[in-house]
């Protein structure tokens, strides 16, 4: 398995602009003077994406606090977006990235092992982006129960 190209920290985030759950188009620089947690998942509505999500829901206060807001990114359209939201109770915006080509600029697309069968998918990484717009951190090693104060740890030293 080739290891994952990630784009460096340090660095202006690829940009990127796609459609929420709502179809409302979104762009990266629309979060400018905030902190932007980005995390990729494979499928929403699947269990280890529903803990996920679910922290991060359960954690908008204390990223508010951080001046910063989740975006979650998956290659799902955007009615499976929305049912994922009204089901968990989501409150901040999925993004839709059917053609991967946002999971290909941040190096997160590549070959998966999952039962003994190979496949290509999106490898679960969170980055972590400034109020600039400048990659400050990558969480690769992303366990899902934890994954909401894993960030905010992070976002504690900043």
């Amino acid at each position: 398995m080739t290891a994952l190209t990630l784009p460096e920290t340090g660095k202006p985030a690829p940009e990127f602009t796609t459609l929420n759950q709502r179809e409302e188009t979104v762009s990266l620089k629309d979060y400018r003077g905030k902190k932007v947690v980005l995390y990729f998942y494979p499928k929403a509505m699947t269990p280890g994406c529903t803990t996920q999500a679910c922290g991060l829901r359960d954690s908008k206060a204390e990223l508010e606090k951080r001046n910063t807001v989740a975006l979650g990114i998956s290659p799902d359209a955007p009615k499976r977006l929305v049912k994922f939201i009204e089901k968990e109770n989501l409150n901040f915006d999925l993004l839709s990235d059917e053609d991967h080509a946002i999971a290909d600029q941040y190096g997160v697309w590549g070959l998966k092992k999952f039962m003994g069968k190979e496949y290509d998918g999106i490898h679960r990484i969170t980055f972590i982006i400034d109020e600039e717009g400048k990659l400050v951190h990558v969480m690769e090693k992303v366990k899902t129960k934890s994954h909401h104060d894993d960030v905010l740890a992070v976002l504690d030293t900043l």
